[in-house]
């Protein structure tokens, strides 16, 4: 897995990602204890609101950052939306007001609404071999697990010798560290193909536009639901159910989500190997099928009063949860890759990160409050019904057999159409992606 880091320019794009990931970590444990010295008891309602106000910039400031990102330079549009990240965080700790923390959190996110997307949609055009993408992505997943585990513990130490509010000057020195990691490699430029005269609202939905066009995509949309409806339980409820009903310690909320992480790092570990053998449907389906099926055993261990046996349990499931969850994410790169031109993947990796939010904007208010209301274990068989629902809509909207090249040809187009530019170079047989112009091409493939 590691020799793709041989690879210059990739090398230098995941430092900076490694390095802007621990700076975000900072920022996590310092705004938490930042909104506690503001609001005191109100501060879980503000960081509950933090987190609401992140999903509603994610959703809405992706697709614009995606057309956007299709007509500059991307190596310009990274590092800009680095150094707005990183003025936000000069600007956190002099904030004084609730309504301070939303506005500059809104900034950020949006900032990151844009960056992330884009990074995502080079990398591919950086690392064009297929299985040498496919160790990236699981790199990739492998450096948010490993910021999960470490960040928190880095900024414990750090926090026995310095105040919370220089944690922020490790998130300023992340994000411009990764800017200047992005400044030091060239990267490919991608020119929209967006055709003359479209209106702003039509080039900023086209990638969502080409998504829920896509079978495999509209499938990967409906396992988005899926991972999220398990992730929210974990993320919202593991502390819940390790202070509440079990009355365990805090050291013991770590040690849960840490099995939870460890499970995902195993999974993106294997995928790479398993992915050069299985395609990519049966392997994510059966993950978030596995996914299902531990949120039921989870609702019926909760049901038990035999505490003492509830704990080595939910440590093995938390793991397995762990490694459904990362199975699912991991290979989403693959399936966007193969589904856009390289012109159109800024707009499409944008609709992902936009759609993939607009879940986890459901299922985070639904584990929590349903939580608060009817208790942990009806809320976890309730989200074992949503994940139900992603997997019977990813069956559905996937076909099962999906070949990444289908040969097809437009007699009604002329040769220099942007959209044929590949096929013609390549005797009528491009990628299948279904966008906007195959309204107007009704016999398209």
């Amino acid at each position: 897995m590691l020799s793709i880091l041989a690879n210059r320019t990739y090398r230098h794009l995941f430092a900076a990602q490694v390095i802007a990931l621990i700076g975000t970590g900072l920022m996590t444990v310092a705004l938490g204890l930042l909104a506690f010295e503001i609001a005191g008891d109100r501060a879980g309602a503000v960081l509950g609101t933090a987190l609401a106000i992140k999903m509603i910039a994610y959703v809405s400031i992706a697709p614009v950052a995606g057309n956007l990102a299709g007509h500059v330079p991307r190596r310009s549009f990274l590092v800009t939306m680095d150094l707005i990240r990183a003025s936000v965080a000069v600007a956190l700790p002099f904030v004084t007001q609730v309504w301070q923390i939303y506005l500059l959190i809104f900034l950020l996110q949006a900032a990151s609404a844009g960056f992330t997307p884009t990074f995502q949609a080079t990398i591919p055009d950086v690392l064009p071999d297929e299985a040498d993408y496919t160790r990236a992505l699981s790199l990739s997943r492998l450096a948010y697990d490993l910021e999960n585990l470490l960040s928190p513990a880095l900024a414990a130490a750090l926090l026995m010798v310095i105040s919370f509010n220089v944690l922020f000057v490790g998130t300023v020195i992340g994000f411009l560290c990764s800017a200047l990691l992005v400044v030091s490699v060239h990267l490919p430029f991608a020119t929209a193909t967006a055709a003359a005269g479209q209106s702003f609202y039509e080039k900023t939905t086209r990638g969502i536009r080409i998504y829920l066009a896509t079978p495999r995509l509209r499938g990967l949309l409906a396992l988005n639901l899926s991972v999220a409806a398990a992730g929210a339980m974990v993320i919202v409820n593991t502390v819940v159910l390790v202070r509440g009903p079990l009355g365990r310690l805090d050291s013991d909320v770590a040690l849960l989500l840490a099995c939870f992480g460890g499970g995902s790092m195993l999974a993106a570990l294997l995928l790479p190997y398993m992915l050069d053998r299985l395609p990519d449907r049966p392997v994510m389906i059966s993950a978030a099928g596995l996914l299902t099926t531990l949120l039921v055993i989870l609702g019926i261990i909760l049901r038990s009063t035999a505490f003492d046996l509830t704990w080595p349990l939910l440590l093995g499931l938390w793991v397995l949860v762990g490694i459904g969850y990362s199975a699912v994410q991991t290979p989403t790169g693959r399936l966007l890759r193969r589904s856009a031109h390289t012109s159109d993947r800024p707009a499409v990796f944008a609709a992902q990160f936009a759609l993939s939010h607009a879940c986890w904007l459901l299922t985070y208010p639904l584990a929590g409050w349903l939580g608060e209301a009817a208790g942990l274990s009806f809320t976890a068989l309730v989200l074992a019904v949503v994940t139900l629902v992603g997997v019977a809509g990813a069956l559905l909207m996937w076909p099962a057999e999906d070949p990444e090249v289908i040969e097809h040809d437009h007699p009604d187009l002329a040769p220099d159409d942007p959209h044929l530019a590949d096929a013609f170079r390549n005797r009528h047989a491009h990628a299948f992606v279904i966008d906007d112009l195959h309204a107007r091409w009704p016999n398209d493939a």
